[in-house]
């Protein structure tokens, strides 16, 4: 693609060379610069691309993009105010504007995006509309799943996400936003047909991401300077804020509040071996009941976050009924079907504050026993341990320990920790060093109305062991054990 028609969409000064000519790639990272690409400058907290220029170029760059005066000689120079998002921008046209051709979700909030999400595709594909995922899981086409390094990727992989979408039939895209990538502009210059938000709570300050509170809320009301219909949580306190300064065409509400178009009444949660849920009645701009296959209450935010947006799609009532009761997100709560009247999930719980939300939501479904299976991460604070280990041992009829990612640790020492912590509980507990003979344990033992959880993999498909990681899926582990189906 000519450098000019790359550029189309920016604003810049060429300082010197042409734009006449052709480039083979857009390239942010030095390291993987080939010849004849365009080299954009970003600049991070602990890098700036300028400093690389000289090796760029002597490896075949043949423009640079830059944000600061250069001397560099032999290459076209191109000036802009910000490189990200010109980066944004130039890998939206190199990738063929893909996001115009997708009907594009983006969801920002603190909690509930990748849930969400999942109920999105679920209920939209259940109405055959072939829907992609870009998030935390990584980016999700069909059965496919690529793993990413964020959240919300650098802007050329999100374009080259979506463009694989469309070349994939996809007809949808669900985004999660992050702050993080609307402060760095990973998703700029994408006109989201819908935006969401879920709701907002302290988190992510301090450090590299966010200065503020001030400044984390006003990184997430970005998206909606940048999407067409606004589809918020009416019962947070935050969103008249979000809003505040929207540009949408119109601006939708969900919760259980009064003032919500669409609501929520008459939540319960219900359980059956193997299926634990939550049930609720939806009124407003859209009359239905609905049974949720994920637990806790705050999923019927989730649902109606899905709910939402879905019925702009023109999806049956029957279409989201079974989305939302068969939907599974991988790693959160996952159920996975087992031979026997107790129910097996597998959560990414890996602290303290996630295994304390995970396991009290579990307690209130009332299991004839709650068990739970985890470890701790070698190379990470000793406080961790000691706190995941005492939760555990509060809320938990018996913990398993055993496990998990302890890199170059010994394990038996990062199992010392936390006993140190279930020691300060009456809790009764077991050590079982291998991760496979623990979970044998688990399902082995297991009683009728037991909910067993295996905590801290989630969506993880690895073991990661004195520097080595080797292939370790939950799934194939229990599929291997009881000699059944599991979940794909």
């Amino acid at each position: 693609m000519k450098l000019e028609k790359l550029l189309e969409s920016a604003e810049y000064e060429l300082l010197q060379g042409s734009l006449d000519i052709e480039i083979s790639d857009v390239i942010y990272d030095s390291r993987k610069i080939v010849k004849g690409c365009v080299f954009v400058c970003m600049i991070g907290a602990n890098f700036d691309g300028h400093s690389f220029i000289e090796k760029a170029v002597e490896q075949g760059a043949a423009a640079v993009v830059v944000s600061r005066d250069v001397n560099i000689e032999g290459v076209t120079v191109v000036k802009t105010e910000d490189t990200r998002k010109a980066l944004a921008l130039m890998s939206a046209e190199y990738f063929g504007r893909p996001a115009e051709k997708l009907k594009t979700i983006g969801i920002t909030g603190t909690k509930g995006k990748t849930t969400s999400a999942f109920m999105i595709k679920a209920v939209l594909e259940k109405a055959d509309i072939k829907t992609g995922i870009i998030g935390t899981i990584g980016i999700i086409i069909g059965n496919e799943i690529t793993k990413t390094s964020n959240t919300t990727p650098e802007s050329y992989e999100l374009h080259r996400a979506m463009r694989n979408m469309v070349d994939k039939g996809c007809k949808c895209a669900v985004m999660e936003v992050s702050s993080q990538a609307l402060k760095l502009y990973r998703a700029y210059g994408i006109n989201f047909d819908y935006g969401m938000f879920t709701n907002l709570s302290h988190d992510h300050i301090g450090g590299v991401e966010h200065a503020s509170m001030e400044e984390y809320i006003e990184c997430k009301s970005r998206l909606f300077s940048q999407c067409k219909v606004g589809i918020v949580n009416a019962d947070d306190k935050v969103t008249p804020i979000i809003i505040e300064n929207n540009t949408c065409e119109k601006i939708e509400t969900f919760g259980f509040g009064e003032n919500a178009e669409l609501r929520a009444k008459n939540e319960h949660l219900i359980s059956d071996f193997g299926y634990i849920g939550v049930h609720f009645e939806s009124e407003g701009v859209l009359n239905m009941s609905v049974d949720v296959d994920i637990p806790g209450k705050f999923n019927v935010y989730n649902a109606l976050c899905a709910m939402a947006v879905c019925r702009h799609f023109g999806v049956s009532k029957e279409n989201i009924y079974d989305g939302l009761n068969e939907v599974k997100v991988k790693g959160r709560v996952e159920t996975v079907k087992v031979n026997g009247n107790y129910t097996l999930l597998i959560d990414y719980a890996h602290n303290a504050v996630s295994m304390e939300n995970v396991l009290e939501t579990l307690k209130e479904y009332k299991p004839n026993r709650l068990i739970t299976l985890f470890g701790a991460g070698g190379g990470r604070s000793k406080d961790r341990r000691y706190e995941m280990g005492e939760i555990s041992g509060k809320l938990s009829d018996l913990s398993v320990v055993t496990e998990d990612n302890s890199r170059y640790e010994d394990v038996m020492d990062i199992i010392g920790d936390i006993e140190k912590g279930l020691a300060k509980t009456d809790g009764k507990y077991i050590v079982i060093p291998d991760r496979t003979e623990a979970i044998r344990y688990c399902i082995e033992n297991a009683k009728d109305g037991d909910i067993i959880v295996l905590a801290g993999k989630g969506h993880e498909d690895y073991q990661d062991k004195m520097g080595v990681k080797t292939h370790y899926d939950e799934r194939e582990v229990i599929k291997e054990i009881i000699g059944g189906a599991v979940n794909d």
